[in-house]
């Protein structure tokens, strides 16, 4: 059975590391004793080694040792040996990339909907839906496929930002950004403010978290979706 925790961002305003989940995430990885910590989707300003540190420093406030990926003869090995799994943030460009060049996305994808216990964030959360072409990252590399892991049955937009009805910007709102997307594609699209995330349980999807989600669909107005929605039927 899915075990999956699938967050807007990992760190919120003036918080810590994580800090905001860790009661969440004590509960989802209960029967691990160390997890597997994916680090690909940084692309600079800190190390892979470093930013497992950072991740080992957060989990051990909840017993959980860490291991990052890169520390492993084989990334294989390591995801079907992993008690539990974490990819963390960064640009989503870089991370569906290296997770096709070390021909581990499709192992990553079985290994989770078999029930490994399963935490994203922001790219790390991206890449839990059909496609990654909702990121909002710059395509700074070029994957081989914008396909990602199918988690769930829709795409996502992490960090989702709702207009500033004050601000003189001209460009295009995140809203705009995702109605191009419909343009092309029918795939619902929700829009995940930081503070939320998604609980996936089996086949059971619910938003949690204090904020409302937005839900895009082709040719339709968004709607938002209050906290403990559930989204099982969404595709």
């Amino acid at each position: 059975m899915k075990s999956i925790i699938i967050a807007s961002t990992s760190t919120l305003h003036e918080g810590s590391y994580l800090e905001y989940l860790l009661p969440t995430l004590k509960t989802h990885f209960q029967n691990c004793k160390s997890i597997l910590f994916i680090p690909f989707a940084r692309s600079g300003g800190i190390s892979h080694d470093d930013y497992t540190a950072k991740v080992a420093q957060a989990f051990a406030s909840i017993n959980i040792e860490v291991k990052g990926i890169h520390e492993f003869e084989s990334a294989e090995n390591a995801i079907k040996n992993a008690e539990g799994i974490f990819t963390g943030g960064g640009n989503t460009f870089l991370l569906v990339t290296q997770l096709y060049k070390h021909n581990i996305m499709q192992l990553l994808a079985e290994t989770v909907k078999n029930g490994t216990p399963y935490l994203g964030t922001s790219a790390g959360s991206n890449i839990c839906g059909l496609s990654m072409q909702t990121t909002n990252d710059m395509p700074i590399v070029y994957p081989p496929s914008f396909q990602t892991l199918g988690l769930i049955p829709f795409n996502l937009n992490p960090h989702y930002l709702d207009p500033d009805t004050q601000s003189k910007h001209m460009g295009e709102t995140r809203e705009t950004r995702i109605k191009e997307f419909h343009a092309f594609n029918a795939i619902p699209v929700l829009g995940l403010r930081e503070g939320s995330w998604l609980e996936v349980k089996g086949n059971k999807i619910t938003l949690k978290g204090s904020l409302p989600a937005r839900l895009f669909k082709q040719n339709e107005r968004p709607v938002e979706l209050e906290t403990e929605s559930d989204l099982s039927q969404l595709k």
